[in-house]
């Protein structure tokens, strides 16, 4: 069965670029690179990976292009653009030669206006992307989505995926208000959820597996096994676990399912969704 890692990170590690690093998060202050993940993906039979950004510069987009181009295995790149810049219709069509780029990110969750999505200047960025075939990733916090599903709404063609299941609050076992707004944004068709980043919302040093199937049995209900896939969010899940125990879980939750769903989930729906 093929798989696919839709959600993982490149970068090398600057102490004020990567000021979000703090001193808890000290496992992060490396390196991580291709040579580190391949074989952590042909140890887990994982067959390629997407490269989301972490950094909000489009240096940091060239250099995972860069990445991707000598590594076969980083199948498509999710980039970062300034959507508020007079020249992104030109910055696009630049960077449509780039096959392996298949998207944009904004880091949503670090900004103060938490209905920002909603800007002007960031629905009009939005609006360019279907013309190049882009998607756009939600990183949002639970407080977020009720804005997420109106730009989704005002833009039905959009291909849209909420990362880390928007970032439920695992550790404090809340999930009643995520979860019915989880359902709604699931209710448009434009939009998927990645099973990733979950791990990191638990207590990063007492967690256990069972805690996190009911937030996976919210997503799984809600957006079905077409609209669902699989992200290690390597390497930010260091902090709560190993990329082996990240798979674990979701091999397990997926255990009694069927295999044509596990490979929508595992492959088919990224690689649909991001045109890999």
């Amino acid at each position: 069965m093929l798989r696919i890692d839709a959600h993982q990170h490149f970068w090398k590690y600057d102490p004020v670029k990567d000021r979000w690093i703090t001193d808890e998060m000290k496992v992060l202050r490396n390196n991580f690179l291709p040579a580190d993940l391949k074989t952590i993906l042909q140890e887990n039979k994982i067959d390629g990976c997407v490269a989301i950004q972490a950094d909000q510069s489009e240096e940091e987009t060239k250099f995972l292009l860069e990445l991707a181009q000598k590594n076969d295995f980083i199948a498509g790149v999710v980039g970062w653009i300034d959507f508020r810049s007079p020249n992104l219709k030109k910055k696009l069509q630049l960077l449509a030669s780039c096959v392996k780029l298949k998207g944009f990110r904004h880091i949503l969750q670090s900004e103060s206006q938490r209905d920002c999505m909603l800007r002007e200047e960031f629905k009009n960025g939005v609006a360019q992307l279907a013309h190049f075939n882009y998607t756009y990733d939600f990183l949002i916090y639970p407080d977020q989505l009720p804005y997420s599903l109106l730009l989704s709404q005002q833009f039905p063609e959009q291909k849209f995926v909420v990362d880390h299941l928007a970032k439920p609050f695992i550790k404090f076992k809340k999930k009643d208000e995520w979860a019915n707004d989880i359902t709604q944004i699931a209710r448009c068709k434009n939009v998927y959820c990645k099973l990733s980043g979950f791990i990191t919302e638990a207590d990063w040093t007492d967690w256990t597996e069972e805690e996190f199937y009911p937030y996976f049995d919210i997503v799984v209900n809600a957006f079905g096994t077409d609209r669902v896939m699989f992200g290690s969010d390597w390497p930010v899940c260091l902090l709560g676990g190993s990329y082996e125990e990240v798979v674990g879980i979701v091999n397990q939750y997926f255990s009694s399912f069927t295999m044509d769903e596990k490979e929508k989930v595992f492959a088919k729906n990224a690689i649909q969704f991001y045109n890999l």
